[in-house]
């Protein structure tokens, strides 16, 4: 742990920084929880350009939705750390499925509200379901369904935002007297509804797959964000469908987001 600790000691020496728990390791990351003055707060170090992307829209955001960004540099964040008892997956996995996705809703709402100055370049949905189309053609079955509907929505898209683009219960967090927080954003530029497409395949297999639970939560979603419930519901297919592509290209399991497509694809009328 303290080899670990070793990468982050330019950092907790230039931003005053004094270490206040375990190096937590991601695929991309390496964060470190610490302290300011007391302050509970997160440093993250990654040599992703992912991570780097998404960091220069939580600046822009500046903590509107999401946790404030307070020191960066090409590698490292620092930003407050959402230290609240809540938790939105454990809402959905002991009955408050509904009042999870609504919190979710919310964050939504101000991730996607209008802010003053430009915003920052963003990869386009086009370009994100880049993987979606050779998978199909390569494995077939509900792929090919939501292939054709990503196309369809793709081509003609309806009230285009700069989008979280990975906003699910794990990166919702409890900010306390803040409110409800996202981390880890991608940042896409697309329509509005792709960004609660995610929530469908999550917190877990088992609420995701729960009998009724996509046709209702649908519907919850719709109305409190202010969605097209059929429209949601090409775009809930369509990106169970690429998440499906890139666990079968990593060679992971893609059960629980091809179950959801074809969840979803019944839902839709589709077989």
């Amino acid at each position: 742990m303290q080899a670990q600790r070793r990468d982050f000691e330019s950092y907790l020496r230039l931003w005053s920084l004094a270490p206040d728990g375990d190096v937590i390791v991601t695929h991309t990351s390496r964060l470190l929880p610490v302290r300011r003055d007391g302050a509970p707060l997160m440093l993250k170090l990654s040599h992703a350009s992912e991570e780097r992307y998404g960091g220069q829209l939580m600046l822009w955001w500046d903590g509107e939705g999401a946790v404030r960004i307070l020191e960066h540099d090409d590698d490292a964040l620092l930003m407050e750390r959402a230290t609240g008892s809540r938790s939105v997956s454990d809402m959905a996995r002991s009955g408050e499925d509904d009042a999870a996705s609504l919190i979710i809703c919310e964050v939504a709402r101000r991730l996607h509200a209008p802010l003053p100055g430009s915003a920052p370049a963003a990869t386009s949905l086009d370009l994100w379901f880049r993987d979606l189309f050779p998978a199909a053609d390569r494995h077939g079955g509900v792929l090919v369904a939501a292939a054709e509907t990503a196309r369809a929505l793709l081509g003609e898209p309806r009230d285009i935002r700069v989008l979280h683009g990975d906003l699910h219960h794990g990166n919702v967090l409890d900010g306390g007297a803040r409110g409800f927080l996202a981390i880890d954003p991608k940042r896409l530029l697309g329509e509005r509804s792709f960004d609660f497409a995610n929530l469908f395949c999550n917190p877990d297999a088992a609420v995701a797959t729960r009998p009724g639970r996509l046709t209702r939560q649908a519907g919850i979603v719709a109305e409190a964000a202010g969605l097209d419930r059929e429209r949601l519901m090409q775009w809930i297919l369509a990106y169970a469908g690429l998440s499906a592509a890139w666990h079968l290209d990593d060679g992971t399991d893609p059960a629980l987001a091809l179950a959801v497509a074809g969840i979803a694809k019944r839902e839709i009328g589709g077989g």
